[in-house]
């Protein structure tokens, strides 16, 4: 033992934890090789996923939106379809909204896409902004 060591009040040995070579290392590929022939690997919920009201709309929607901007970015097929019809394109991807939610995706004026959820309450009447969403690069050290 050094003498630092020797002097310390607590035992410094008995601390630290012990190394050991780890006989496992978790390898993403082989466990996605394993999650069977045709699993997305980027999938936006691992469930069937419907959000039956504007609470849950409100609550759970900016999460799923933001994995599909994510998505978005680096799938062109995935980013065509849910620039024509978003609403579609999260139902086949097993998220289904109540009736009265659409979603716009703003694309005009914009150096990425913006997603606005609204709730349409009755014919007529306006329709109530219940979140937008847009994915910001932040650079960090």
């Amino acid at each position: 033992m050094s003498n630092g060591r020797q002097n310390a009040l607590v035992p410094v040995r008995d601390l630290a934890p012990a190394r050991r070579a780890s006989s496992k290392v978790f390898d993403a590929r082989a466990a996605y090789a394993e999650s069977g022939p045709g699993a997305d690997p980027y999938t936006l919920v691992n469930a069937e996923t419907s959000l039956d009201d504007r609470a849950q709309v409100e609550r759970f929607l900016p999460d799923i939106l933001g994995r599909a901007l994510a998505r978005s970015w680096i799938d062109s097929s995935f980013r065509a379809a849910f620039l024509s019809d978003p609403v579609r394109t999260l139902a086949v991807h097993r998220i289904h909204l109540p009736a009265t939610i659409r979603i716009d995706v703003v694309t005009e004026g914009q150096t990425r896409p913006m997603v606005v959820v609204y709730e349409e309450s009755a014919k007529g009447a306006p329709r109530r902004r219940l979140l937008y969403l847009q994915l910001v690069m932040v650079a960090g050290k």
